[in-house]
This record gives C-alpha cells, structure tokens and sequence, in this order.
C-alpha cells in the first residue's frame, strides 16, 4: 500500500498544483516516506520549494516527551527555513507564519482518538489558511485504531484543545476524511485537497487499520511507541484525568493503568462481575510497575497490563473506551472514598476551573456515571451507543476508503 507522500512524491501529475508555490510542511517524527526518509528531505528532494515547516505538539522532531510541554520556535539547522511550533506560544499560526508559504502540506500520523491534538492542529490550520486564502492539502496516512467508533459524543460548551468538535472519543477517520468533516460540520471556506492512500483496508487482519508488516511503526509522539497502545488509547487516555498511572515513567505508556494503593486482582474480578462483555477482544494482565518519573514516581503500582493484539485480540470486539471506564466504576465500587480524579488545580491542556476527565471525556457525563452508585453499565452503554450511532450515520458521509 501507498501512503499519501509516497504517491505525491511519485507521481508528477499530483505534485503539479505545486509547482512555482512556496510550500510549508506541517510534520512530526512519523512523517516518514516508505523508505523512512522525512517528508521534509523527501519534498525538498523532489525539487518542492519548501519555505517552511510547522510542528504540532511534542515538536516536528518529537523531542518533547511529556504532555503540555512546549516546544519554541525555531530554524531547520539544514535547510535554514523558520520551524513554526503549533504548541508554545500559540496553538493556531500566526499571520506571520502564514505569510512564509502559499500553500501547506500537512502529513501527520493520527491516532484516531478525540483527544489527540493532532486533529485540533489540522482544524486550527484549515481556519487560519481559509483567513488568508491559503490552500491545504493533506497526505493522507491510516488510522490505526482503524473504522471502530467508540465513547460520549463532546458536548457544546466543552471544546478545547484536546476536544476539536462533537465527535465519539473513538472517531474511525483518517486526517484526510477529518478535514472534510471539519469544512463541512465548521462551514470552513478553504481550498482543500487530499492525497489519499492506495490499498488501505482497515477492515482487514492483522493490523486492522495498520499495514502491519507492510509499513513500520514511527512513535507519532514519544508515548505512542506501538499499534498496542493505539489501539487502547481511545481509554487509556482517560487516566490522564486521574490519579492513576497510565504507565508515564515506564516503557509501555498508555497501555497499562494501576496505583501503589488499589489490588488490581480485586479490579479485575469487579470489572469481570459488572460487565464481563466490555472486556472482550483482548488480553488482561495483572502487573507490578514503578514509574521512573510522572505520577507515583518511584513508589510500586499494582495494575493491568491491555493487550490488544496476539491470538486473543478481536478487532470487532474490542471496546477499549468502555474497558477502561469499567476500571473506574470497579476502583469506585471497591475504594468508595478513593480520590479518582485529578482535582481543579491541575488545569489540563490550560483549562481553567473544571476537572481533566471532563476535559479529556467531553462532558461530565462518564464521571457522573462514575461516581454514581446507582448507575449500572447499561445506563452508560444507552447514551454512548446514541452518540456512536449518530456519528457513524455523519461521519459515513466522509469516508473515502
């Protein structure tokens, strides 16, 4: 299969509207062509007049290994163009940066969750180029969580930067099909083009979304390490809300949750009596851990390793939203009095005043549900199947592949 640079770089007719234009890359670490060259030395090699580049959070080299940690400014020590950041001073481009290209190429590996700031940068990117009539073309890559859609709908009043607009937590597009909702559901008036894939199928074994063995996995942010963590993201994210470990400090982020002060053998029995369904499609594994750095540095947690791949992943099955906010109702059950949620005075993403799960879930929903005792899964299953349902009837319309 092709990935969309790989086809602009190949075929001439697709790089044509290019010609004669100043041309500004927005990329990270994974932006890489077939045969891993960076997009940057790949366009430029391809004769591009590349002016330009921008960098999404965690930087265009990937070097900013925590989360809300911003990167500068600064200027491509081989080619001498400036590097915009996206995520320092400002999170949307300035009408300076605007003015140093005519037309921008974004090629951003996605992860296909809500939360993940890439898909807010691509909708910031369409506004700002639709102000200065500037176009936007998309090099298309896969979402390798692939076209399962999953969680609570974001509700009006509770967009941020990491909630871009009313979408499941889980959303099945790609970056390309992303803009075209974004233009569509925003009424943004820009020229828009993308280069899509060839030979994508994400509805086919092993990987599902990802050309598992065709392509190699680039970490598109330093936490991102494999298809693994991909795939659970769309609720392991959600800790970021809570004083649990979402493995930050260890080798396997995002992948495994747990505490120094919960019995993960206790969770994993409340969670199998409440709703032994929403555990389907992986593997569940008790764990001993100690974080190097980030929440319960240096103290042992007692957790859950999710393995969503080998024999006993089933990609239809699979409903890691559901897996994990399951892990939050047990720990509820158990520990009534357990302090869940980060409080006020961590402001996520520069929020102000409101709790991160409600940030990070879009609404207070999932947390009520949560807290409440008398709430049952069904009653959260109800109201997110409501959402994925409408959103898989809107965002149908939207995809390509």
């Amino acid at each position: 299969m092709k990935f969309g640079i790989d086809r602009l770089l190949e075929d001439a007719e697709l790089r044509k509207p290019l010609e004669g234009q100043r041309v500004a890359l927005l990329a990270h670490p994974a932006s890489v062509t077939a045969d891993l060259t960076h997009s940057l030395d790949a366009l430029i090699a391809a004769g591009l007049d590349v002016t330009a580049a921008f960098g999404p959070q965690h930087g265009i080299k990937g070097d900013k290994q925590d989360n809300m940690v911003e990167t500068e400014d600064d200027t491509d020590p081989v080619y001498g163009i400036p590097v915009f950041s996206l995520y320092g001073e400002v999170r949307r481009p300035t009408g300076q940066s605007m003015g140093t290209f005519d037309t921008v190429l974004i090629d951003l590996q996605d992860l296909g969750c809500r939360i993940y700031t890439f898909i807010t940068t691509l909708r910031y990117m369409l506004e700002a180029a639709a102000e200065h009539g500037k176009p936007v073309c998309v090099l298309d890559r896969p979402n390798p969580a692939g076209r399962p859609v999953e969680g609570l709908t974001l509700r009006d009043g509770w967009e941020s930067f990491v909630g871009a607009g009313p979408m499941p937590m889980r959303h099945g597009l790609t970056m390309g099909e992303m803009g075209r909702w974004f233009i569509d559901h925003f009424g943004i008036d820009v020229d828009y083009r993308v280069i899509e894939m060839e030979g994508w199928t994400p509805g086919s074994a092993p990987g599902f979304g990802w050309p598992l063995n065709k392509r190699i996995w680039i970490n598109p942010s330093p936490n991102a390490a494999n298809l693994n963590m991909a795939r659970a993201y769309a609720g392991t994210v959600m800790l970021e809300g809570t004083t649990l470990s979402e493995g930050r400090g260890t080798t396997r982020p995002l992948e495994i949750f747990g505490a120094p002060d919960i019995n993960a053998r206790d969770v994993l029995a409340e969670m199998e009596q409440l709703a032994p369904d929403w555990l389907a499609g992986c593997s569940l594994r008790e764990i001993w851990f100690q974080p190097t750095f980030h929440k319960h540095v240096g103290e042992l947690c007692h957790g859950v390793h999710i393995h969503a791949e080998g024999a006993g992943y089933d990609h239809d099955a699979f409903k890691p939203w559901r897996l994990q906010a399951l892990a939050f109702k047990a720990i509820r059950r158990l520990y009534p009095d357990y302090e869940l949620w980060r409080g006020k005075d961590f402001a996520y993403e520069y929020t102000e005043d409101v709790l991160a799960i409600d940030v990070i879930s879009g609404s207070p929903l999932l947390r009520e549900w949560v807290d409440d005792g008398e709430a049952e899964p069904g009653d959260l299953d109800a109201l997110s199947r409501a959402d994925e349902d409408a959103w898989g009837a809107v965002s149908g319309a939207f995809r390509r592949y």
